[in-house]
């Protein structure tokens, strides 16, 4: 089992920055996949970061390529996600996960999300 806590959200103003972090306990965060989800209202929840275990693999959404950046510190069992030009587009709750592997990427593990708003 692997819990997951996420931190970090708040309000900001466009064009502005928030690392939000993801606290893993449990088994070895190095075992996981992680991977950042978000969902805004009324939406469905959309993929939007994912990191290997090594942390030497990454992938992005479109939608935040060059503005978001993941990364992850296995010796304190956390993943961060830096959110840098921020956009009212990005107000979203956003959630953690891990799972593997990463040809398949199944995350079966969730924390319980973090609210970002961004105000234009």
């Amino acid at each position: 089992q692997v819990q997951l806590v996420e931190s970090g959200g708040g309000l900001v103003q466009a064009g502005g920055s928030l690392r939000l972090s993801c606290a893993a306990s449990g088994r070895p965060g190095s075992t996981y996949v992680m991977a950042w989800f978000r969902q805004a209202p009324g939406k469905e929840r959309e993929f939007v970061a994912r990191i290997s275990g090594s942390g030497g693999l990454t992938s992005y959404a479109h939608s935040v390529q060059g503005r978001f950046t993941i990364s992850r510190d296995n010796t304190k069992n956390t993943v961060y996600l830096q959110m840098n030009n921020l956009k009212p587009e990005d107000t979203a709750v956003y959630y953690c996960a891990a799972g593997g592997p990463w040809i398949t990427s199944t995350y079966n593990y969730w924390g319980q999300g973090t609210q970002v708003t961004v105000s234009s």
